[in-house]
């Protein structure tokens, strides 16, 4: 190769080629993860890619990080819940299947059930948009032993709107500072805001649920004892 071809070879290479290079195959790689096993907080990688998109030059960066991101929760699905059939379809069960029982509190099972008895695949679709929605919901699929093509049908949406969801996210992060690094930052910080907003909200109520239990009891042991 002449020297003339190198330097234009060389020139071609951006920084924004260089980091989408290592950056898209490193995105795909962790939302699959993430999707199989609760290590990796799936929504906040999609959001700081999108802030690091958002401060590139490439307006397709953004769209890269959309469709990696969707692409990689979408397959991390469908091995979960081929995983998890294969575990409903054995006398023993598998590691798989038991691991989404462990994940799934009973009721937010049960609520799942219900709502999928009632809305269908649609359920689906809602159950990556809320916070610790999915598994339960996956779970309640399972158990009630929709077809993979059924489930397939309605994660394809649902991993869209996940991905545009965590997408906008950072965006918006990025849309607030200059730097890209405090851009991350917010949108980490309001990922996990979301996220830990519903488990919150719930030891908010038994808080005050055990108060005026306690209230309760105290007055009733207040008025035998006069």
């Amino acid at each position: 190769m002449s020297a003339g071809r190198m330097l234009a070879l060389a020139a071609a290479v951006t920084p924004e080629s260089t980091q989408q290079a290592v950056g898209c195959p490193t995105l795909f790689v962790l939302v699959v993860l993430g999707a199989l096993v609760p290590v990796v907080p799936t929504g906040a990688l999609v959001s700081t890619a999108a802030v690091v998109a958002f401060h590139q030059t490439a307006w397709f960066s953004l769209l890269l990080v959309f469709g990696v991101g969707a692409l990689a929760a979408f397959l991390g699905d469908v091995a979960l819940y081929w995983l998890g059939q294969r575990g409903v379809r054995s006398r023993n069960g598998s590691r798989w299947l038991a691991a989404l029982r462990g994940r799934a509190a009973p009721d937010h099972l049960d609520q799942a059930r219900r709502k999928l008895n009632d809305h269908g695949v649609v359920v689906l679709v809602l159950s990556r948009l809320v916070p610790a929605g999915r598994i339960p919901v996956m779970l309640a699929c399972l158990l009630g032993e929709m077809p993979l093509r059924t489930f397939v049908r309605g994660d394809i949406p649902a991993c869209l709107a996940w991905a545009g969801a965590y997408g906008l996210i950072g965006i918006l992060g990025g849309s607030l500072f200059d730097e890209p690094w405090k851009g991350v930052v917010a949108a980490v910080a309001l990922t996990l805001l979301i996220s830990g907003a519903p488990a919150g909200w719930r030891r908010l109520r038994r808080g005050r649920h055990g108060r005026v239990a306690a209230a309760g009891a105290g007055d009733g042991g207040g008025g035998a004892g006069g």
